[in-house]
């Protein structure tokens, strides 16, 4: 069964005290007191209180000129004026402040004129407390309505600070998996891909110059043990699993030499400014750019020959790898391997060009800050 609403409770309750006084009045003072009005007004006014949140400027106005043509027509003086009241703070609740403060005022000022047939007179007093009550039911009705509107705004608020909170982790969950296929991708791909060029020299020189394909082979040991220990490492920390444990040394320009050994390929480097202790973002970023560009280079270029040049000046790293073989058709740099490279050099407020030479062969360029830019410049 449903149950009724607060308002339907207050409409009910206003009725039935009106109704049990006019009964008892009618009781009290004998039928010679009561007309017909007696009854026709507390009905109409009764009527229209139950359509007060419905049509609330309505109901107001209807309930008040019955109660303004109660007293000096009826005879038994029931309480009809609390429905005016009710329906004074049920205007000024609903948000018709102005309707409800014109209403009140022209019912008082036509009491205090006599206004309403003149053949009552109410006492200064009465008539004190009567504006009183109109006056606190329409200042409770608007307490009431901004009090509500205020726990609105504030639920509003608290949704609109979950649903950041919640876009938020989205964002950060999505920024992370990025950073995760991103560091698999490098720490599995230029490996694997390194490994893959030391097989192929090692298939090719195991007959002809033992001595290279047991270099080789040693290599893919070597690598492959570095990239098992990669794995572990990255994956350890998705884990999040024991926080204190000593974890791997990570790649860094100051191991440049073995990022060329790893390589395979003959390249002549140069170095400028010092490369180690540098900031560990920044550190990680470049030796990921070096290591991914000597892959490109093995895979897609078509010689063995590269240069690498790393500069430390004027508060930025210069990276910049070049080869002059035949390449494979440049589609842009849509691989995983460049967009892997810019998004790291464009995180660091630094930026990565790559392209083909206007020489021939291949050039990849990037300029790492090292600190941060300031005010979201990049």
């Amino acid at each position: 069964m449903r149950r009724p609403s607060p308002s339907t409770i207050v409409s009910l309750v206003a009725i039935g005290g009106v109704l049990v006084w006019t009964l008892v009045a009618y009781a009290l003072r004998g039928a010679d007191r009561v007309n017909a009005l007696d009854v026709l007004l507390p009905l109409v006014a009764s009527g229209a209180l139950l359509l007060r949140r419905r049509h609330p400027v309505a109901a107001l106005v209807v309930v008040t000129t019955a109660s303004a043509a109660y007293y000096p027509l009826a005879g038994l003086d029931g309480p009809v004026i609390v429905m005016a009241f009710v329906t004074l703070y049920t205007a000024a609740d609903l948000g018709h402040l102005i309707a409800a403060v014109a209403v009140g005022a022209v019912a008082l000022l036509a009491m205090g004129l006599g206004e309403t047939g003149g053949t009552r007179h109410v006492d200064d007093s009465m008539f004190l407390m009567i504006a009183g009550w109109v006056v606190a039911a329409i200042a409770f009705g608007g307490v009431t309505r901004n009090r509500r509107a205020y726990l609105t705004e504030a639920r509003q608020h608290a949704l609109d600070a979950l649903r950041s909170k919640e876009e938020e982790a989205r964002r950060r969950a999505g920024e992370e998996r990025l950073r995760i296929a991103r560091e698999l991708h490098d720490v599995l791909g230029q490996k694997i891909s390194m490994i893959n060029v030391q097989a192929a020299a090692a298939l090719h020189g195991i007959r002809k110059r033992p001595e290279e394909a047991e270099a080789a082979l040693r290599t893919i040991k070597d690598t492959s043990k570095e990239t098992l220990r990669e794995l572990r490492t990255t994956l350890g920390v998705l884990r999040q699993v024991d926080e204190d444990a000593p974890t791997a040394p990570a790649d860094s320009l100051a191991r440049v030499d073995a990022l060329v050994a790893e390589s395979g390929l003959d390249v002549r480097t140069e170095l400028s400014g010092p490369l180690d202790a540098l900031p560990t973002e920044v550190d990680l970023a470049a030796t990921r750019i070096v290591r991914e560009s000597l892959t490109n280079v093995s895979r897609h270029s078509g010689t063995d020959k590269a240069t690498l040049t790393i500069r430390n000046a004027s508060g930025n790293i210069m990276i910049c790898v070049e080869d002059d073989g035949p390449g494979a058709p440049y589609d842009g740099g849509s691989g995983f391997g460049l967009l892997g490279m810019r998004e790291r050099a464009t995180a660091l407020g630094g930026v990565l060009e790559a392209g083909p030479r206007s020489e021939g062969g291949f050039r990849v360029t990037a300029r790492l800050p090292l600190s941060r830019p300031t005010n979201g410049a990049r």
